[in-house]
């Protein structure tokens, strides 16, 4: 089979389209062929090792998994000999998680991972790139115990763990504030945002906020201390060394409680967004596709921080122009 490996950390240019084995499922196993798989900020930072400290879980000198990509949309192909409930022919959606391997057209996943039937109203697509940022969301907002009528800041709220976090914020019934650029404004309002403050042009200020959800690890100390409540939560999503010290020390001197971490994920969860899909109250925001050939060129574009919602690569062109 057809798969974009990396034998070495860098850039993008690592990535390279080779073939390779196509992998055989074991007595538990479904195997899957891939249709499309999605290009998610874990993604080029383990092809990268940012932080250094990656190479310590996937390898010191070189990737121990030579093969990315860690969610999915596609269609089973054969299931192993114990396998009770997925057959050939189901269209699925999921992760693989840390396993990685979706940057290929095969992979073999356990019967009970994080996999559940595509949405009948999604794109190949546009399914794979629902697990990264639904998943992420859900965990982060779970664990700060979101309550209807809180408010809630989404710093980085166009990405795809922001696009994510606005919908499902708004479902638990809160009160969002969206923080993005100019070019994102008119998007964020579209999925629910009550506020939207341009951070290119007007400093976040205002109403003392429940809970800020910075998604990309970069929202300004002095905005979270200046609009955040005594014993607020600042969930520390994508946060670098520094944020995470002033997050702790913040929790330690100013009551706040902190939240960060690997998210976990969990069928349930992804059971949980297909539902909301399939009920048309939960949105797939894809800024762009490329084609597998073009992975590489994914990486770049979406290593700038630029995009809008998500970034889809198409593994079988063919196939995911049905269902469209």
């Amino acid at each position: 089979m057809r798969a974009v490996v990396y034998t070495k950390y860098g850039p993008p240019e690592v990535l390279q389209l080779k073939e390779v084995d196509k992998p055989v499922p074991k007595d538990n196993e479904i195997l899957v062929k891939i249709v499309a798989t999605a290009v998610n900020a874990a993604d080029w930072r383990l092809r990268k090792a940012d932080p250094v400290a990656v190479k310590l879980f996937f390898g010191l000198t070189r990737p121990k998994k030579p093969i990315l990509g860690g969610v999915l949309a596609g269609i089973v192909e054969s299931v192993g000999c114990d396998v009770k409930r997925w057959k050939a022919g189901d269209e699925v959606f999921g992760s693989s998680g840390m396993n990685m391997g979706a940057y290929a057209e095969y992979i073999c996943l356990p019967e009970d991972g994080v996999v559940a039937l595509k949405p009948f109203n999604l794109s190949y697509v546009e399914a794979a790139t629902v697990p990264f940022g639904g998943h992420t969301a859900i965990h982060f907002l779970r664990k700060a115990n979101i309550q209807p009528r809180q408010k809630i800041l989404i710093y980085g709220a166009s990405g795809a763990v922001g696009t994510a976090a606005i919908q499902l914020a708004k479902l638990y019934g809160a009160e969002v504030t969206g923080v993005c650029s100019t070019a994102n404004v008119e998007m964020v309002k579209s999925l629910g945002a009550d506020k939207v403050i341009d951070y290119t042009k007007e400093e976040i200020t205002g109403d003392n906020y429940d809970v800020i959800f910075d998604t990309v690890g970069k929202i300004p100390y002095e905005a979270v201390k200046k609009t955040l409540k005594k014993k607020g939560t600042w969930i520390l999503g994508g946060a670098g060394v520094t944020q995470m010290v002033q997050g702790y020390w913040s929790g330690l001197s100013r009551g706040y409680k902190i939240i960060s971490g690997l998210a976990l994920e969990k069928e349930d969860d992804i059971r949980f967004l297909r539902e909301l899909i399939e009920k048309g109250k939960y949105k797939a925001v894809v800024d762009k596709s490329y084609p597998m050939e073009q992975l590489s060129m994914a990486h770049s574009y979406v290593e700038k921080g630029h995009k809008k919602g998500n970034v889809g690569v198409i593994i079988d062109e063919t196939l995911d122009t049905i269902n469209k």
